[in-house]
């Protein structure tokens, strides 16, 4: 899930919208009924599992030591804060082994008091995110726990070194793991349907987490089956691997932009001169695209900040769907994005270039009882014949830009065919 904005949804001049006073309903309304259906099943899972379940001491003292150990986690991370956006941690190293060890209804009940400590300790967010990240974790943690259960009536097993209980709690963690993706996943694509299903479910780096997540929570509910003063001994390991994954993701996260997820302007910068340096090395073509959202300054003036940044986040969204995985797409300042397009010859960047004009004027994003569409105006620059290094090129593509607007924006505009002569500017044609 992404970083809640911190900018008003109260259009200037009026009263506060719908979206300003709950951010849940600035949301598409498919993304709405799917996420009450999720909290909705959440709280019936746990009254109706609550009633067919006899707390013990032995339980509540297993419980309350697994969330001890996942509070302790949580608060040696919490100088080093959250990235923005959808962050990994280590906490199913205690979710497990509630789900392997205790009666479901703790699996559904785990993610709660850890969400909340996340919520005050770490990060706030938007409320109904927390809610809802511990709606999908403690379902997929539920319903794992209700298999192994049903097929193992006694979790000691799981310490005896017999092959079937720990066999078949590998597959409940993997099931967990599963169950708790796709319910994000769908959630993710629901809020953007021009998303790819693979930018949102795994990659190989999510599915490297997923397994050390896997193996770390099946060796502490070993270990917790054993002696439950084991956990002081499991505890320091996993700490170590949680702060390690955080300063990982902070340092990814110190190269995107926090609102549309998209490379900022520096790190783009880097990986554009990086490129044309490779273009130049191999003698390919190379091209470069600046995109500007047309009258952006009257969605924020008119519907308020927070829904000005659905649309940037729609735009974003759609430029990333439309483009190549190598293609270099970063967010440039304000209203403005940056593309780069590496092998791609005049005829090719001003097809994507149409291509994501198209795209994005048929995007829509929802605010209060009105769709608002946006189109885009682009800059085309080819490397060689418009510039040599990246400077030139981004002068000649926002040259082109400027004249995209001056002829009324929503169209594409590409400089001349020739190098400027020395001092001079190029000219530009659409």
């Amino acid at each position: 899930m992404t970083a809640p904005s911190q900018t008003s949804a109260k259009p200037i001049g009026g009263p506060p919208s719908r979206a300003g006073r709950w951010p849940l309903m600035a949301q598409r309304r498919p993304l709405v009924g799917y996420l009450f259906l999720i909290v909705t099943i959440d709280l019936v899972a746990i009254a109706g599992l609550s009633l067919v379940t006899v707390p013990s001491a032995g339980d509540l003292l297993v419980f309350c030591s697994l969330m001890a150990c996942g509070a302790v986690c949580i608060e040696a991370t919490r100088r080093l804060g959250m990235p923005a956006g959808v962050s990994r941690d280590l906490l199913s190293a205690w979710w497990l082994p509630v789900a392997l060890l205790l009666p479901p209804v703790y699996a559904l009940l785990a993610p709660i008091p850890l969400q909340i400590l996340l919520q005050l300790r770490v990060r706030a967010t938007v409320v109904y995110r927390r809610v809802v990240t511990s709606a999908a974790i403690g379902l997929a943690a539920g319903a794992a726990s209700l298999v192994f259960h049903s097929q193992v009536d006694d979790p000691a097993r799981l310490t005896e070194g017999v092959g079937w209980p720990i066999v078949l709690a590998v597959g409940c963690a993997a099931l967990f793991t599963i169950l708790n993706t796709a319910l994000i996943a769908v959630a993710a694509h629901t809020a953007d349907p021009d998303v790819r299903w693979r930018d949102v479910l795994w990659d190989r780096e999510s599915l490297l987490l997923d397994a050390v997540e896997l193996c770390l929570g099946l060796i502490v509910a070993i270990m917790c089956g054993l002696n439950l003063l084991l956990l002081v001994l499991a505890l320091p390991p996993v700490m170590l691997l949680q702060r390690s994954l955080m300063h990982a993701q902070l340092q990814a996260a110190a190269r995107t932009d926090p609102k549309t997820g998209l490379l900022n302007a520096a790190a783009w910068q880097r990986e554009a001169d990086t490129e044309i340096v490779r273009a130049h090395r191999t003698g390919e073509m190379l091209a470069l695209l600046i995109v500007d959202i047309d009258h952006f300054k009257r969605v924020n003036d008119t519907y308020g900040h927070l829904v000005g940044d659905q649309v940037l986040i729609g735009v974003a969204a759609t430029l990333r769907s439309q483009l190549r995985d190598y293609d270099v797409v970063g967010r440039f300042g304000g209203e403005e994005f940056v593309v780069l397009l590496p092998r791609a010859d005049l005829a090719e960047a001003r097809r994507v270039a149409e291509r994501l004009r198209s795209r994005v004027g048929r995007m829509a994003v929802p605010a209060d009882d009105a769709m608002i569409t946006v189109t885009i105006s682009l800059g085309v620059a080819i490397m060689n014949v418009h510039g040599h290094d990246l400077i030139e090129l981004l002068a000649a593509a926002d040259l082109a830009l400027y004249r995209a607007k001056e002829l009324g924006r929503d169209r594409v505009c590409l400089p001349a065919q020739q190098m400027p002569p020395p001092g001079g500017k190029p000219a530009t044609a659409c």
